[in-house]
């Protein structure tokens, strides 16, 4: 089966070839590479692998790696293309989830998480890239949700597959997430559809003042990397919060990382349906509002039927979001796939990078507050009523710009 079958299938067998590799790269390289840390981090604390202000701080390792390949996705997809990069992204997910299961030194387990990370900003800079061209315009708000939904199928998976696994051991838990891994790598590997027969958008006029676009351009970047900042405290904190903070356990601490995932399995959907009825931006502007609420919910409530209900709205962010802000990006740029590519390549360059100085930062504050969870949780809850009200900054800029038709979502 050759790489370029999808576009000679008949559409819906090339659709479902389409929406299988990108799931499984979103679900490899972000949902289990990142987010499978999360409910791991008591478990590592207890059996003494590392330190537990080590294991905290190994968390932003992943996120440091995702900053580079952010940046080094498109030179590398450029180089050796971009369906070989991706899936040499997942083969690097699968070694790396291997690698973990001997803790050498805290130098080596760092490595490994940020060979990990790098892995996923590579996925998350090129799979949209790479799959949406294949698609007729009217199915890529459908295809770039359903794509994405790997993230929150691999949230999800994390908080029920790690608790399995953690029945037979910490280092067998890390070969399972390599073995799980691998068959999705595998199983996605002629999936990719080839450079050619790509479904070509129409071109459409734009005249917006350039002045006004790079204002509108500069507070959407903005948006996102505060977004950033504020989604890391739960990424990485929720299930320690519950386990350690509240004294509930490791095991409702995982039980509150599924009821995240549920969130995250639905995100995508949801968040891509609001997109069609409100339209990106105003959508963004429903969810941050939402996120801000829920985030001021975890710094003030204690009883676990609330906070499991806010775990399921928080989960439903770190996925849900991303289609929103493809979204946003093909309608601010609607006239040129390449720039719609640059733009959201240097988005999620934006993003990872105020992710990694986030993780540290937390990391950090964390330790310094002896523990204080809830501090993280009120500072995530101010980032993202900012990125909320700067919004408002280019709100006058509407009337000034042509409207600009959205494509892609």
């Amino acid at each position: 089966m050759s790489s370029t079958s999808s576009t000679q299938d008949p559409p819906r067998i090339a659709a479902s070839r389409t929406i299988l590799a990108g799931l499984s790269a979103s679900l490899v390289g972000i949902g289990l590479a990142r987010f499978a840390y999360t409910p791991l981090i008591p478990p590592l604390i207890q059996a003494h692998w590392f330190s537990a202000s080590d294991v905290i701080s190994l968390g932003a390792a992943n996120l440091a790696g995702y900053l580079v390949g952010a940046l080094l996705g498109r030179p590398i997809g450029q180089r050796i293309g971009n369906a070989h990069a991706l899936r040499a992204m997942m083969l690097a997910v699968t070694v790396a989830f291997l690698a973990c299961g001997f803790p050498v030194s805290v130098i080596w387990f760092f490595f490994w998480r940020f060979v990990s990370g790098v892995a996923g900003g590579t996925i998350m800079v090129l799979v949209a890239a790479t799959l949406l061209p294949h698609v007729p315009q009217a199915r890529r708000g459908l295809t770039s949700g359903a794509i994405f939904l790997g993230l929150g199928l691999g949230i999800a998976g994390s908080g029920t597959v790690v608790p399995l696994l953690l029945g037979l051991g910490l280092r067998d838990t890390w070969i399972g997430l390599a073995v799980v891994s691998a068959a999705f790598t595998a199983a996605s590997w002629f999936a990719w559809p080839g450079a050619a027969a790509a479904v070509q958008a129409p071109a459409i006029a734009h005249d917006a003042q350039p002045g006004a676009a790079s204002r509108t351009m500069a507070v959407f970047y903005a948006q996102y990397a505060l977004m950033a900042v504020g989604l890391v405290p739960a990424m990485v904190f929720l299930v320690d919060f519950i386990a350690r903070g509240l004294q509930q356990g490791a095991h409702v601490g995982a039980l509150f990382w599924v009821l995240y995932g549920v969130g995250a399995i639905f995100g995508p959907p949801l968040y891509g349906l609001l997109g069609d009825k409100l339209g990106p931006r105003k959508a963004l502007r429903a969810v941050l509002g939402v996120q801000a609420i829920a985030l001021l919910g975890l710094y003030v409530l204690s009883t676990p039927l609330t906070l499991g209900l806010v775990a399921i709205v928080i989960g439903t962010f770190p996925p849900g979001i991303v289609p929103v802000v493809l979204a946003r990006v093909h309608e601010l740029e609607p006239h040129s796939p390449a720039r719609q590519n640059s733009t959201w390549s240097r988005a999620t360059t934006v993003f990872a990078a105020a992710q990694a100085v986030a993780g540290y930062a937390y990391s950090a504050l964390f330790n310094a507050s002896h523990g204080d969870h809830r501090l993280l949780f009120l500072i995530a809850a101010a980032g993202i009523v900012v990125s909320l009200a700067i919004d408002f900054v280019v709100i006058a800029e509407r009337g000034q710009q042509p409207q600009l038709g959205r494509a892609g979502g």
